[in-house]
Order: C-alpha cells, then sequence, then structure tokens
C-alpha cells in the first residue's frame, strides 16, 4: 500500500484501510488496549492496537510502519486536527528504534538548554516548532523567488571562493593547496561581483546568497548567514527600488503569515531617525519619541549641560506621560541603561501639581521653555542625556526602547516598516586614523555632494558632511537591509579608494579587476541585501536567528552537533603548506 500522511485523515476516511509511516510520538499502555501518537511531517493521528503485543514495546522515536482502517474515535479530540478518527491496526512494523531521547521533542519551550539542543540538532528539529519555523522559511524563499521572477530578475548564483576585499569585518580564509601561501576567501557579500553582473548587461539580478562575516556574534548575527542580495541597472532614482521592495516584502507577509502592509512605507533621514527615536533603526510601534530642548536650557547654569553646548553638544528629552511618580529604584536602573549605551549619566524632572521635583528643578527658573517643547504635563516624567548629538540621541534611544518594554508600550501584531535615508558616505575612526566607509567604498555620494569628493581642495575634515546615496529597510526596530546607488565610474570608484586611505598600488592590487571592468560601458545600477533569517526570525515570532536556521552555530562559533571548528591531521595541513603554532 502507498503511504498516506499521518495528518490528513478526517472523518471523510472512516472505513478506508491505511499504510502509515511515522515517529512514536506518545505511548498509553491500558493493557488489552495500546494507543500510541504518531507523528510525521504533516501531523499527529491516534493509533489503536487491540491484540498486538508488539506494540505495548514501542518506545518515543521509534520509528515504525502501520496498516489498518480509520475508525472514529469514541472520545474526540478538538485541539487536534485529526482528532475526531483513529486507525485500527492490522499490521505493525519496526523500521528503526530509538534510544530514549534527551529530551522530548513535543516539550515547548523545551526543558533542555541549548548546548544540548544543537549538539542533538536532530531531535531538536522535529519538535512541532522547529518543523513551522523550516516550512516558514521555505514559503518564505518560494514567495521571494516567485515574485522576482514575476519583476524580471534571474538567479545567478556567484562564487563562494573568491579574493579578500575589505567589507568591514574579518574574512573566512582557505588556504589555496595549488597556489601555495595564497588564499581564498569567503565572501561577506557577493557585492562586487553583483556589480559586476549589472557590466554584463543581467539589468535584474538576485540571489538567496550565503555570505560569511567572522565577526563577534548576538542573538541575531550568525558566522555564515543568508541574504536575498538584489541589483538592478540603470537605476538612478532609490525610489524605483523602494516601491519594487516594499512590493516584495508585502508579497511575501501575505504569502507566509497572511499580514497585509500598509504601503507606501513611510521615509525618514538618518537625522529625524536618530534624534527623534535615538536609532538609526527605529521601532515606530509606538511614540515616546524625543525632543532637542537644547535651546530650553540656552545660558542654564547646570555645569553638565553648559558644559556639553560649549563643546558643540546637545541635550535631549523623553518625555513619559504619567510616570512622575517613578520610584529611585526605576530611576537609576534606567540610568544604567544609558550608561551602558554612552551617557555619562542620566537626569530627570518630573512635573508635579506644585511645580517640577528632580535635580534639575532649581535650575529651571522659567519652566515654561521646557514644558512647551516637550509637551510636559502634570503628571509627566522627564529625562534627560546631553552629549555629542548623535551618541547622546542613541543612548536616550536605548533608554526609550527599555521604557517601551517596561511599560508594555510596545503592540505585539503591529508591523512598522519604514526606509532610512541620508546617511553620511564617511565617518572618522579614532581607532585607524582615516575615513571610513559608513556602508562601504562603493557606496555614490548623493549628486550635489559629488563634485566636493571629486574636488582635491575640499577640506580633509569636512568629509563626513557629504551623504551617501545609501537607504536601510527597517521594521520594528530591526535593521532588514541596507544597500545603495552604487558608482559605476572608475575615476570616482578610484577616488573613493583614494579618501578611504587605499592608494593606488593598493587598489590595484585589491580592486584591479572590477576598476578594469568599470572602463568597459557600466551603467548606473544600485541594489539591496535583505538578511533572510532576520525576515524569517521576525515572521516566526522568535528572538534568535538559530530559531529559524536548520544547523547554526552557537554564540561562540562552534557546532555542538559536528564538534566544529576541529584540529585537522598535520598530512592536511602539509598539503596546504601550512603550519599550526603555539
Amino acid at each position: 500500500m502507498k503511504r498516506e500522511n499521518c495528518g490528513q485523515l478526517s472523518g471523510k476516511d472512516v472505513g478506508r484501510k491505511v499504510c502509515l509511516a511515522g515517529w512514536v510520538h506518545r505511548v498509553r499502555d491500558l493493557g488489552k488496549l495500546t494507543f500510541v501518537d504518531l507523528r510525521d511531517g504533516s501531523g499527529l493521528v491516534q493509533l489503536l492496537f487491540r491484540g498486538l503485543p508488539d506494540a505495548r514495546k514501542l518506545s518515543c522515536e521509534d520509528v515504525i510502519r502501520v496498516e489498518g482502517t480509520v475508525v472514529l474515535r469514541e472520545a474526540p479530540n478538538p485541539d487536534l486536527p485529526t482528532g475526531e478518527v483513529e486507525v485500527k491496526v492490522d499490521r505493525l512494523e519496526v523500521l528503526a528504534q530509538a534510544k530514549s531521547p534527551p529530551f522530548a521533542v513535543d516539550e515547548d519551550p523545551p526543558k533542555a538548554g541549548e548546548e544540548t539542543r544543537l549538539r542533538f540538532r536532530y531531535l531538536d528539529l522535529r519538535r512541532p516548532r522547529m518543523q513551522r519555523n523550516l516550512r516558514l522559511r521555505h514559503r518564505t524563499t518560494m514567495a521571494i523567488r516567485e515574485y522576482l521572477d514575476r519583476e524580471g530578475f534571474i538567479e545567478v548564483e556567484t562564487p563562494l571562493l573568491t579574493r579578500s576585499t575589505p567589507e568591514g569585518a574579518r574574512d573566512f580564509l582557505v588556504p589555496s593547496r595549488l597556489e601555495p601561501g595564497k588564499f581564498y576567501a569567503l565572501p561577506q557579500s557577493p557585492q562586487l561581483f553583483k556589480q559586476i553582473l549589472m557590466i554584463s548587461g543581467v539589468e535584474r539580478y538576485f540571489q538567496i546568497a550565503r555570505c560569511f562575516r567572522d565577526e563577534d556574534l548576538r542573538a541575531d548575527r550568525q558566522p555564515e548567514f543568508t541574504q536575498l542580495d538584489l541589483e538592478m541597472a540603470f537605476l538612478e532614482d532609490p525610489e524605483e527600488l523602494f516601491e519594487l521592495i516594499e512590493g516584495l516584502l508585502s508579497h511575501v507577509f501575505q504569502e507566509t503569515i497572511g499580514v497585509e502592509l500598509s504601503r507606501p512605507f513611510p521615509r525618514l533621514t538618518y537625522e529625524e531617525a536618530v534624534f527623534r527615536y535615538g536609532s538609526d533603526k527605529p521601532d515606530l510601534r509606538f511614540g515616546l519619541e524625543l525632543v532637542d530642548i537644547t535651546e530650553a536650557f540656552a545660558g542654564t547654569e547646570f555645569r553638565v549641560f553648559r558644559e556639553v553646548m560649549e563643546a558643540g553638544g546637545r541635550a535631549f528629552a523623553l518625555r513619559v506621560p504619567g510616570r512622575a511618580g517613578a520610584s529611585r529604584k526605576e530611576l537609576e536602573e534606567l540610568e544604567v541603561v544609558a550608561k551602558a549605551h554612552g551617557a555619562k549619566g542620566l537626569l530627570w524632572l518630573a512635573r508635579g501639581e506644585s511645580g517640577p521635583r528632580g535635580p534639575l528643578a532649581r535650575y529651571l527658573p522659567r519652566q515654561e521653555p521646557l514644558w512647551e517643547a516637550t509637551g510636559a504635563q502634570v503628571g509627566d516624567l522627564l529625562l534627560f542625556v546631553a552629549g555629542e548629538p548623535v551618541s547622546a540621541a542613541q543612548a536616550l534611544g536605548q533608554v526609550r526602547l527599555e521604557l517601551g518594554r517596561r511599560l508594555s508600550l510596545i503592540p505585539e501584531g503591529v508591523w512598522c516598516p519604514a526606509w532610512v535615508v541620508g546617511f553620511p558616505l564617511l565617518e572618522w575612526s579614532e581607532e585607524e586614523g582615516r575615513w571610513t566607509a559608513v556602508h562601504h567604498p562603493f557606496t555614490s555620494p548623493r549628486s550635489e555632494d559629488l563634485p566636493k569628493l571629486m574636488a582635491p581642495d575640499f577640506p580633509q575634515e569636512r568629509l563626513g558632511e557629504l551623504r551617501a546615496n545609501a537607504y536601510d529597510l527597517v521594521l520594528n526596530g530591526v535593521e532588514l537591509g541596507g544597500g545603495s546607488i552604487r558608482i559605476h565610474r572608475r575615476k570616482v570608484q578610484q577616488r573613493m579608494l583614494e579618501v578611504l586611505g587605499i592608494g593606488p598600488q593598493e587598489a590595484e592590487a585589491r580592486f584591479g579587476f572590477f576598476l578594469r571592468a568599470l572602463e568597459y560601458g557600466a551603467p548606473p545600477h544600485g541594489g539591496i541585501a535583505l538578511g533572510l533569517d532576520r525576515l524569517v526570525m521576525m515572521l516566526a515570532g522568535e528572538s534568535t536567528l538559530r530559531e529559524v536556521i536548520a544547523f547554526p552555530k552557537t554564540a561562540s562559533g562552534t557546532c555542538p552537533l559536528t564538534g566544529a571548528p576541529a584540529e585537522v591531521d598535520e598530512d592536511q595541513l602539509r598539503q596546504l603548506h601550512l603550519k599550526v603554532e603555539g
């Protein structure tokens, strides 16, 4: 008989002979009767054994095949899709016996620690939640491919063994056996290859691309990850790409979780995002916007604010409605959050019935400008951070997020995507003593800033004023991805590398192949890369990428399942002309 799916049986199958196979999920031995829940990829169904003594020997996770007749259950289970029927078994075959598992696969959340779950990942992936996540990831990639195919994009694979180019993180290096002393690098992204595809006339490219970065890990970062990589030729106005991606994301949400996103997505400048929400990836699901109150404290006698403002800094306030009675402990905990993100301190002021209360009260001979600037009402709490503008705003932004969580201000089931535009092109690295690219070295400046970049006499100290033709897509406080309009002329690209401290010889050595390609008719082009793992994590409602990747690494970059990374034998090292020291 042909095997059928456990989870698809229903009342209309009563009286029919069926063949099922799967894992034993649960065994209930009642003496003359034995009930077994059988699980396969489609779901669960109850089996009824009468007069089959071998059924009493079954254990959880044994793999079996049965033949029997579908009958109505005497006690239906309304919580189970197949709960109105069971299969009365005539024949049982044990295909494989299982050792007692280290944790139950029906536990959610599992009691086992993450190390154990990853060591026995083949058991962990049997859990219904993990099966759901894998299927959700599959539906997401299928929806992406369907949409982009309809829009005229073609999927092109790019190499995993390439050369090392600086892209902001450390490369994973692969030694070459055939070229002793030389190395491949695993790609941090397909950046240069997708630009070369534009030069090659592909015009509309995408790839579900595997990428590798040797950097410190966290809940939303893995050493190997997957992104949707996309590039369009003759793209000069980002709005064309915004419209495409908004349609793509809306299609994915509709196809996977049945949610319709409101379009068009809001556009925020980098300055708006940072100075209103304290983040370049703002969570727009709730209010508590930051307010620049520098003017309200102009001429203040308060030494901390006066010194900050004299040094060119700014002061920001966060109004928390109805929290004037916040305890000292709460305020101290919020100050810890602010300090952990670079603030020197967190000041507060409560507007009470009889006037302001708090450390700043005596420095406010006139409160009206502050109340007017912040909209503070009686009963409200104001929190302040002052300092270098971006750093101060970001520290207070973290306090905003903490309050959003503590005060349950962040609604469930609400999706607020937005575009952030107008990023700086360059930022100064004190550690390296040079200008570095905010996005990457191939990002074009905005057209009005291009003459400044190209002018040899433009003051070096003012390079931070230049704006990039770049954009990020954020969703509920998470950066889903970013992209830009690219540099498509060799002269501009060489100047950009020069500003980054990469001289002609180093540029030729590292990027010669790409610079030559730009000499053969490169169209204007641009694109974006979206983190597929992050997107699926959010769709699934998970808090870490490890819940939506089949075989992830731990926070220390190891794989408990395989034991990677691991030592290799001396013969392998000899063939690669390598020697391990230390």
